[in-house]
């Protein structure tokens, strides 16, 4: 969720039209558990959160900060996969309907 209590895994999955990122369950199902609306949202990498575990901070973690200033923090899989979400979030972020 966007407090973070725990970390849990999400297949996420990036659309433009409309502009949204919608999350599921790894384990299957057809329905979203939920979205991130886009447009309009600001995505920067997060380099280091005050009351994060070790496990967390591994320059890994990115935050998105929505129109109606929600945030939420996701963990790529590596810095790599981390820069292309941004960069994808961000095309998405402006040019989506």
């Amino acid at each position: 969720g966007h407090r973070r209590k725990n970390w849990k895994v999400r297949k996420f999955v990036l659309r433009e039209d409309p502009a949204y990122l919608h999350y599921y369950d790894p384990a299957g199902g057809e329905e979203p558990l939920g979205a991130i609306h886009l447009r309009g949202c600001v995505v920067t990498a997060v380099e280091d959160m005050p009351d994060s575990k070790k496990y967390d901070a591994d320059n890994i973690l990115f935050e998105i900060i929505t129109a109606d200033e929600i945030h939420y923090y996701l963990q790529a899989a590596s810095s790599t996969e981390r820069t292309e979400w941004i960069k994808a979030i961000q095309a998405v972020a402006r040019t989506g309907k």
